[in-house]
């Protein structure tokens, strides 16, 4: 497996294509009139303002044992806010998923640095576009199509990042918003042709665990 010494060696990278990609897409976040916006509880800003340190726990850490992502986005770096770029970190433990979902906001552009992932997305007209990335494969999930990823190797790890046009891409998870969220057993059971026993078991297996 690739030293995690290559995720610092290719950043780089990812930043010049993802910039190259806010400029050419169509943000979802509103111009601002400043250069940049500071919370209100923000008193004095700095170079420490405009940066974000969230990301130095990978720097040394072991192999994922579940499938993981870090983020920065408004949320976590402030100072993203009105900049229209987020990214994300995402690691794969072996033979694990980010399950199907969205980003209502943005397109993603995910940049593979170690390991290799199947990924796809299905368009509005219910075609499936699917490929098996290796390491330096840069993939682009299309804005509000539902899209993931897969991680087939049952021995190895995978580690990507992604780029959004976005500082606030938003994240809907099917398998949550379907089965955690309280929509009736009846209406899910008569839209997957099932019976109301299999939505509750699907339920309960999407329940938190205590």
């Amino acid at each position: 497996m690739a030293s995690r010494s290559l995720f610092f060696r290719l950043f780089s990278l990812l930043m010049i294509s993802s910039f190259a990609f806010v400029e050419v897409a169509m943000a979802g976040d509103p111009d601002i009139l400043t250069d940049f916006v500071v919370p209100q509880n923000v008193t004095n800003v700095d170079g420490s303002f405009f940066t974000f340190t969230g990301m130095r726990v990978l720097v040394g850490s072991k192999p994922p044992t579940a499938f993981t992502v870090l983020k920065a986005t408004k949320a976590e770096f402030p100072a993203l806010d009105g900049q229209s770029v987020s990214y994300a970190v995402l690691e794969y433990a072996p033979g694990t998923t980010n399950p199907p979902h969205t980003h209502p906001r943005s397109a993603e552009l995910l940049f593979l640095i170690d390991g290799s992932l199947q990924v796809g997305f299905v368009d509005t007209t219910n075609k499936l576009f699917t490929k098996t990335l290796q390491v330096g494969d840069i993939f682009v999930f299309p804005k509000g199509l539902v899209h993931f990823q897969y991680n087939a190797d049952p021995n190895n790890p995978a580690l990507a990042i992604s780029a959004f046009g976005s500082a606030s891409a938003g994240t809907v998870s099917l398998p949550s918003t379907l089965f955690t969220t309280g929509i009736d057993d009846n209406v899910l059971a008569i839209s997957f042709k099932t019976d109301v026993a299999t939505i509750q078991a699907l339920k309960a297996g999407l329940a938190p665990k205590p």
